[in-house]
């Protein structure tokens, strides 16, 4: 995976060929060659893929991994206060916990915003049962809560409804 370090070099390399183009540029409008135009949009192209890859050096780009998380698909983000993760039927309530900590870590964004007073993200989890062939069924497993204040929250609020377990094929709660 790429690093800051990486999209910094690349920033790096990106300016100087951003330069190298804008001196072609003032060359072909002294000469008055026919490309000058193309070059200055190309000039131009470079300045916007240098600034992107500067802003790319300056955010870190890493997902937090927590030891025991189950794997998780994001399936409902409001941006705002709500998210919905899935799980597999198979997980555990020590991995759900695991899990549910890891997505409150990756899914915090400073971009969020409360709505009316309520500044807390609420990621609930759930996975998908069968019960009789052709029917599905949506199960919440466990939910957790986190500021949207500040990214490191020492107060996350977890809960995993352990009756819900009782329910999976093959109770993982057992």
């Amino acid at each position: 995976m790429l690093t800051t370090a990486d999209f910094l070099q690349y920033a790096q390399w990106s300016g100087i060929a951003t330069i190298v183009f804008a001196a072609l540029a003032v060359l072909a409008f002294i000469l008055k060659w026919g490309i000058r135009f193309r070059l200055v949009g190309t000039t131009g192209f470079m300045l916007v893929l240098t600034a992107g890859l500067f802003s790319l050096s300056l955010v870190p780009l890493t997902r937090t991994v927590i030891p025991g998380a189950a794997k998780y698909t994001l399936v409902y983000d409001n941006g705002s206060t709500q998210a919905v993760i899935a799980t597999s039927p198979a997980i555990s309530p020590d991995q759900l916990e695991a899990t549910l900590l890891q997505a409150a870590s990756n899914l915090y964004s400073y971009g969020r915003l409360g709505t009316r007073g309520d500044n807390q993200l609420t990621i609930r989890a759930r996975t998908v049962i069968h019960p009789e062939p052709g029917i599905s069924v949506p199960l919440y497993l466990g939910q957790i809560k986190r500021t949207l204040a500040s990214r490191e929250d020492a107060d996350m609020n977890i809960e995993i409804y352990l009756e819900k377990f009782a329910q999976l094929p093959n109770s993982a709660a057992s």
